[in-house]
């Protein structure tokens, strides 16, 4: 398990405070402190929404995304946990039972194993089991990917593992917009949530309007947990990705339309459920699909999306659909993991093997 130490703050507490309080309208802000506002807006909302998790109080997390919250709702609602993931999922299920609504944060995505029993067999059964009589509110906050030059145990992807086990909502954020919105969003679920940070990118900045109301679905413009976002317009082809492979598509889309290729671009933002009409309508726009995803190919995101692609616009198809990912390997050492991750040189081979079939 990682050991954290806790790091000065050369900001006094009271003028951080009142700093944060006061943030309104649209401000410029990396993905982490996105994130925080976001659960602070949860917290102020709803005083049954309680945080959970391993140094998440005084130290604010490993990635300080839980910053001063302990310090403003105390030791009650933001509770440093021991170390025992298995522990925190099951005690946050009985949490729910009860009426609150637990948000976890899980310290990097290889611990969550020690859970999986507890998410797979029991949070994400519950509502089913119980003919819907009982709903289990817990949001559960996966830092994952890589990129940070961390280990193997710390840069992982497993997000498939939990897409594939029904009755759990699994999502994530691309952008620091995303990530203030959708937080909010999964703490108001009835469902289980898997929420999984792109920690990648936490300290990448974008503009986020802390006064947009939450979406609501039932509107045109309105986003819910369950819908993809097509997030650059194109005709030659179609990049599907998630979380920290959007970044990648869109600079890939840049790099192509100087060859004059024209590149859409397609946010999943929910791999479960998928959202397969909004891939759909973008493939049969460009013909040509290819998924990016960190994870290993095979069994991946991409796998899904190939299927669901060729089952519904297989007469609209110029090419098969393509995946880029990561290799069926455990995750390499930090020096090597710029060849194990899908950078811009593959993705741009991708799209010219996809033009050129």
């Amino acid at each position: 398990m990682t050991t954290t130490t806790e790091t000065p703050n050369a900001q006094p507490a009271a003028a951080r405070k009142a700093t944060e309080k006061t943030l309104t309208g649209v401000q410029k802000l990396p993905m982490a402190k996105a994130i925080n506002l976001g659960l602070r807006r949860a917290l102020e909302r709803d005083a049954k929404t309680l945080l959970m998790g391993e140094d998440i109080g005084q130290l604010g997390g490993v990635f300080r995304v839980t910053d001063g919250l302990q310090r403003d709702f105390g030791a009650d609602r933001v509770v440093d946990t021991p170390l025992a993931e298995s522990g925190i999922v099951g005690t946050a299920i009985g949490l729910a039972l009860r009426g609150y609504r637990p948000v976890l944060e899980i310290q990097f995505d290889g611990f969550i194993f020690p859970a999986f029993d507890q998410i797979t067999t029991q949070l994400s059964k519950m509502h089913y089991r119980s003919r819907g009589r009982l709903t289990l509110p817990v949001v559960i906050r996966v830092p994952f990917g890589g990129g940070i030059g961390a280990v193997e145990h710390h840069s992982e992807s497993p997000e498939v593992l939990f897409a594939h086990t029904a009755g759990l909502r699994v999502v994530s954020p691309s952008t620091p917009a995303e990530a203030f919105t959708m937080i909010q969003q999964a703490i108001a679920s009835p469902d289980p949530v898997l929420f999984f940070e792109p920690k990648g990118r936490y300290w990448e900045k974008g503009e986020v309007d802390l006064d947009a109301p939450l979406a609501d679905p039932h509107t045109p413009d309105g986003l819910g947990l369950d819908k993809a976002r097509v997030v650059r317009s194109g005709t030659d082809v179609t990049l599907v990705a998630h979380g920290p492979t959007v970044a990648t598509a869109l600079k890939a889309a840049e790099a192509a339309a100087t060859d004059g290729t024209s590149v859409e671009v397609v946010d999943l933002r929910t791999l479960s459920p998928l959202d397969t009409a909004t891939i759909a309508e973008s493939v049969r726009r460009t013909r040509r699909c290819i998924v990016i995803h960190e994870a290993p190919v095979l069994y991946g995101t991409g796998a899904e999306v190939a299927a669901r692609i060729t089952e519904e616009c297989f007469f609209h198809l110029e090419a098969p659909v393509l995946r880029v990912g990561g290799f069926h390997m455990p995750y390499p050492v930090a020096k090597l993991e710029h060849e194990y991750l899908p950078g811009l040189d593959r993705v741009l081979d991708a799209i010219d093997r996809s033009l050129a079939f």
